[in-house]
């Protein structure tokens, strides 16, 4: 048996670390017969296509408001999750996607879940990136269910749709085994960021549920929860809906003013677990961190104040502080540029090892921890996460102009970088991470921690998601402005964990989430 003051969370994170002493042995090839799809089909439904909406630039249909709207939602849908490339590989096509993929395996599905308007009758719909189609495969009224399945979140009672996001687990424990479940979630915060990118895009404010009873949701979409099962609810408040053209309250101001329940809802802590086998831990983890529901008894489930106002953690007074205030970023009158970043974006290759200038590096830092400063170009000024204050940010420089090498702490409430230690990182970077060529040739990388014992003790074991997804988003963050402004990105979700923090001198209980690369492209 386990020691019991290890909950379930923190046995999962240690068990899934990657040690170089062990990882040869875990290393057993793939079986590419059994290789997953990254799609799902339906053989009943109808199908509500998307496509003829796309083609066209957003002032297509100027008096045409049934038009306008199936835009709005298609553009929504298509730059959250959307096919933009093609790409042939090993005698067949993979298809890549608006967010990115650990290993291009695409753990997510999307569905939309519709309160009825005049446009989208009630019922469930499943997104089919393929075909940039909804299929509507259940045609009932669902949203009194979802409500009470959200444990009646306010964020609910004055919106019509709602997306829901599921973890297909196979796809990506098919490559990365138990390990897996940190890419799954690190994915779904990809796919966050995008939604709540692309709702700026189109007048529409997502708001972002981590706390819902599992069982009930897995049941309302009719999905099999040995293979699926539900990891994040948005509900989208459409910012054009019954606006008045003399209204003096403007979209933004709009947006502003509407509040939310919780983000995130704490589940139990576990510590009496059995020993689980390999290949069994990351269901086993995943459900242990599910909220439980009984039809008979009303959920008394403790409120978790949520601050989102982010302070500084480390304050080292040994070292120097340098500022990155900076002009944010310009993304265009109508965030046409934002687009075409979302569009745009892949995950860098190789990169060069020449140096990215300070002012760049700033601009990425910028976009991503400060939204406050993009309100006035229409974007969220305070996008929903679940708690940013569990998350930790340090950043390791190899080569950018103005900057010694060594390793940062970033404290994004002071808006400053904060040396902790002086060194040329770069031969150890590659090994960190797995010997992969990003981490030695990239400029700088950025490392997302937690003090997960400290967050446990906050949010119980389902913490392990909202970190994860916390992480990705900003990742994504970090990843479009990257590709807006010229520069190389990739994500790294595989690193030998403990050599992280010792050899950046990381505190030793920041667990590492996930490593963002960052350089000029080769």
């Amino acid at each position: 048996m386990p020691e019991l003051h290890q909950s379930i969370a923190q046995h999962y994170h240690e068990r899934t670390k990657y040690d170089p002493e062990t990882i040869s042995a875990k290393n057993k090839g793939l079986d590419w017969a059994k290789q997953p799809v990254p799609f799902k089909e339906y053989k009943i439904g109808s199908t509500f296509d998307l496509k003829p909406y796309i083609k066209e630039k957003p002032t297509s249909f100027p008096n045409n408001s049934e038009a306008q709207w199936w835009q709005r939602l298609s553009r929504l849908l298509f730059c959250s999750y959307g096919l933009t490339a093609r790409m042939p590989s090993m005698g067949s096509t993979v298809y890549l996607r608006a967010a990115p993929s650990a290993g291009g395996l695409y753990p997510a599905e999307m569905y939309l879940l519709s309160r009825g308007t005049p446009l989208l009758p009630p019922g469930l719909y499943n997104y089919q990136c393929r075909t940039h189609s909804l299929m509507h495969y259940w045609e009932s009224d669902v949203w009194q269910k979802l409500q009470s399945a959200c444990l009646d979140n306010s964020s609910l009672e004055n919106t019509q749709l709602a997306i829901v996001i599921t973890s297909v687990f196979y796809r990506s424990a098919w490559r990365y085994e138990d390990r897996a479940y940190r890419r799954i979630c690190l994915d779904t915060g990809h796919l966050i960021g995008n939604i709540e990118l692309a709702g700026a895009l189109t007048n529409y404010r997502p708001h972002l549920i981590g706390g819902f009873v599992d069982e009930d949701v897995n049941e309302l979409l009719y999905i099999d929860p040995k293979q699926e099962q539900a990891i994040a609810v948005i509900p989208l408040t459409d910012l054009q809906d019954n606006q008045d053209n003399n209204s003096i309250e403007s979209p933004l101001t709009k947006q502003q003013n509407i509040l939310g329940g919780n983000t995130a809802l704490p589940s139990t802590t576990e510590t009496d677990y059995p020993k689980i086998p390999d290949g069994e831990l990351l269901t086993y983890f995943h459900c242990a961190t599910q909220i439980q529901s009984s039809a008979k008894e009303k959920l008394n489930i403790p409120q978790v104040k949520q601050d989102k106002s982010i302070e500084d953690k480390y304050n080292f007074s040994f070292c120097d502080k340098i500022s990155t205030a900076t002009k944010p970023i310009y993304w265009g009158k109508k965030l046409e540029e934002l687009e075409n970043s979302i569009l745009k974006r892949r995950s860098t290759r190789a990169f060069s090892g020449e140096a990215l200038q300070f002012d760049q590096l700033k601009a990425l830092l910028d976009f991503t921890y400060q939204p406050q400063n993009y309100n006035r170009q229409n974007n969220q000024s305070s996008p929903d996460y679940f708690d940013l204050n569990l998350i930790e940010t340090f950043i390791a420089v190899s080569g950018v102009e103005g900057l010694e090498r060594g390793c940062y702490y970033y404290a994004p409430a002071s808006q400053e970088l904060r040396q902790i230690r002086f060194k040329n990182f770069r031969r150890e970077l590659h090994f960190l991470c797995l010997g992969q060529d990003l981490g030695r040739d990239a400029s700088a990388l950025v490392f997302h921690t937690a003090d997960l014992k400290n967050a446990v003790a906050r949010y119980g074991d389902r913490v392990y998601r909202y970190l994860h997804m916390d992480a990705g988003h900003l990742g994504q963050r970090l990843n479009l402005a990257a590709i807006h402004l010229g520069l190389g990105v990739s994500g790294i979700g595989g690193f030998f964990d403990d050599k992280v923090n010792e050899v950046l001198g990381i505190p030793s209980d920041e667990a590492v989430l996930y490593i963002t690369t960052l350089g000029k492209p080769r």
